[in-house]
């Protein structure tokens, strides 16, 4: 009777041990997992320009790009973070977008984000041009434009101006703001039920100015 209860409880023990190395493996293959998932998510967010360039945070938040958006400046495309001067940017840029009904309608705005200067920017953001009803697959002469483009002239270190694409809820509504300084990108798309879909950036600084963007 002792020999049939010791291997009872040998057998019990061997089945708690068994149970719980089994909880071990799937804890440790659990946290490796999430880990590899971590580390991925910070890769990606890391490789995002909008974000290495603080527009994620600046004048953004968040969001995923849905729709195609191409900015030609003297017949170059822009990508993120390229470098122009005053001179450059003299007339408004051609834009074209993306999606695919015409019935769907975009608004697009350029800011400073910078004005009047990186160091002091109490007047961020600044508005330089904003065109609304814009139909996918055109441009933005197809649009109306609400606030004419004023180009960028900074006067003081380098400037991220800003181009951001948003899906409007139908034709006709969005409203321009009555003013430019201290525009805010965010309570705008708030307040005119705007979701962004597409965003690209420039540095701009003066004609003579020299060096490069330093990232924060």
């Amino acid at each position: 009777m002792h020999s049939q209860l010791h291997r009872t409880t040998k057998e019990r023990y061997r089945s708690y041990l068994l149970i719980f190395l089994f909880t071990l493996i799937i804890s440790v293959i659990a946290n490796k997992k999430q880990n590899q998932n971590t580390r991925m998510a910070s890769s990606r967010d890391y490789g995002d320009p909008l974000l290495v360039g603080g527009i994620i945070g600046d004048v953004l938040n968040p969001f995923t790009s849905s729709v195609s958006l191409k900015v030609l400046i003297n017949n170059r495309e822009i990508n993120n973070g390229c470098e122009l001067r005053p001179s450059h940017v003299v007339n408004r840029p051609r834009i074209t977008i993306g999606g695919e009904d015409l019935r769907t309608f975009y608004t697009l705005v350029m800011v400073d984000a910078d004005a009047p200067s990186p160091s002091n920017p109490f007047l961020r953001e600044y508005l330089h041009w904003m065109v609304t009803d814009i139909p996918a697959t055109t441009n933005t002469t197809f649009g109306k434009e609400v606030m004419f483009y004023e180009s960028p002239q900074p006067n003081a270190g380098i400037h991220r101006f800003i181009v951001v694409l948003f899906k409007q809820l139908g034709r006709d509504t969005v409203f321009p703001p009555e003013w430019r300084h201290n525009f805010n990108t965010r309570d705008f798309a708030c307040n005119n039920s705007l979701a962004p879909v597409a965003a690209v950036y420039f540095n701009c600084q003066r004609e003579r100015g020299c060096g490069g963007r330093r990232m924060e």
